[in-house]
């Protein structure tokens, strides 16, 4: 079994900063308590952690935990559930950062896991049960609204990563598959970026032959989705639905809607409603904003969909530091990976744009009171951005449920 010797240099320096000595089992408690208490988004998450394990118990260097998440926010994945595996690591080995990530990340598995449950066992339909919902889902519509300005301050960097992520959702909006527009994206942006433009405009040219094919077979993935249920999902299919979320988690968590939404709403397997309301869900509970791939799951699913959309969501974000442990902080320093990661995350940004605006188009349809639905998405939105707090989001929510309750029945 590995241990903290074959990941990180030993040294002799007094207080060098290092992990305690833990048993697996404190580890895995360590972890879970920290679990408990992740409410608030990855901002407070990240900084819980710094406290207690940069700057009061000193498990690793300030100036190493910071290059460490800035690596974090170059891959894809939840950065505070990969930085707890990554901690895991060096304190216990490869069993510790497993460890430390399932406990990380299980106290919001069995949140979720319960309100899905109660979730499909009440009345929804003209219920007030069901106005409260559909005042959740207006305010949702807000904050993923501010999600993709602040997601997009932080990609967005360049008037070439606009003109990308523009690109992009044009390209979503003419129904090119996901795929196609992302490798597009990354590679015309790494090669555009060094001065390689020939080589940039074949990729481009590449990509509209593919699309072309693509919609001459009759095969094209577009974002509209049909609401009818081809057929029932198979625990591969909702795997892999979750991988290629993990994988494609770009600046954020609402960076996953769009793959998660076109492999489920897509299918017919859930409404775009019910795939509202799990985002909804997933604000209040203390895990990562990813979570709600579980209750998507369990809608597409049962338990069986539910455990593996999570197993698919999160096995990239065990994986980049199991895998790569001593070798993350090169990415860093990977000039040409840095730009394809750059341009598919400026991709990812036009197609979450495309999708909130067709969830938006879906809301509006479905409530019995547009002016109330308007209202609560004004003021959820106003208070996404007047109000900088770790408690901004469940604070709307709760407004949207509340109004919801007795203007949307």
């Amino acid at each position: 079994m590995a241990h903290i010797g074959d990941f990180a240099p030993t040294s002799s320096v007094i207080g060098e900063a290092r992990p305690p000595e833990l048993s697996y089992p404190a580890l895995f408690l360590r972890f879970l308590r920290f679990g408990m208490m992740a409410f608030g988004g990855p901002v407070a998450q990240i900084a819980m952690i710094r406290r207690e394990l940069v700057d009061e118990e000193r498990w690793i260097p300030s100036d190493r935990f910071n290059k460490l998440l800035a690596v974090m926010q170059v891959l894809p994945g939840p950065e505070a559930h990969e930085l707890c595996v990554h901690l895991g690591i060096r304190a216990k080995g490869r069993l510790g950062g497993v460890l430390a990530g399932l406990g990380f990340m299980l106290p919001g598995l069995v949140l979720m896991l319960a309100l899905a449950w109660a979730y499909t066992r009440l009345p929804i339909q003209g219920t007030v049960f069901g106005a409260i919902f559909l005042g959740v889902q207006a305010a949702v519509i807000a904050v993923i609204v501010r999600a993709i300005h602040r997601i997009g301050e932080h990609i967005l960097l360049g008037p070439w990563l606009w003109a990308t992520a523009i690109a992009a959702a044009v390209a979503s909006l003419a129904g090119v598959s996901f795929w196609i527009v992302l490798l597009a994206a990354g590679a015309v942006y790494a090669l555009g970026s060094t001065g390689r433009y020939a080589l940039a405009a074949v990729v481009v040219a590449l990509a509209i032959g593919a699309a072309t094919l693509t919609w001459t077979g009759g095969t094209a993935l577009a974002g509209t989705t049909t609401g009818v249920r081809e057929s029932a999902p198979t625990m591969a299919a909702l795997f892999w639905a979750g991988l290629k979320g993990g994988l494609l988690t770009f600046g954020g968590a609402y960076t996953a809607i769009p793959f998660i939404r076109h492999d489920t709403v897509g299918q017919g397997w859930m409404t775009d409603g019910q795939f509202l309301d799990g985002l909804g869900l997933s604000g209040i509970l203390p895990a990562p904003l990813v979570i709600f791939a579980t209750f998507v799951g369990w809608i597409s699913g049962g338990l069986a969909g539910a455990l593996a959309m999570t197993a698919g969501m999160f096995l990239p974000a065990f994986a980049f530091s199991l895998l790569f442990y001593d070798r993350l902080e090169a990415v860093v320093e990977h000039k040409r990976l840095q730009l394809f990661l750059a341009g598919v995350a400026a991709g990812v940004v036009g197609l979450i744009v495309v999708t909130v605006i067709d969830l938006a188009q879906t809301t509006a349809t479905r409530t019995p009171n547009p002016i109330a639905s308007l209202l609560i998405f004004g003021v959820a939105l106003a208070v996404m951005y007047r109000w900088k707090s770790k408690l901004a989001t469940p604070v709307v929510l709760a407004i949207g449920a509340a109004v919801g309750a007795f203007t949307l029945t």
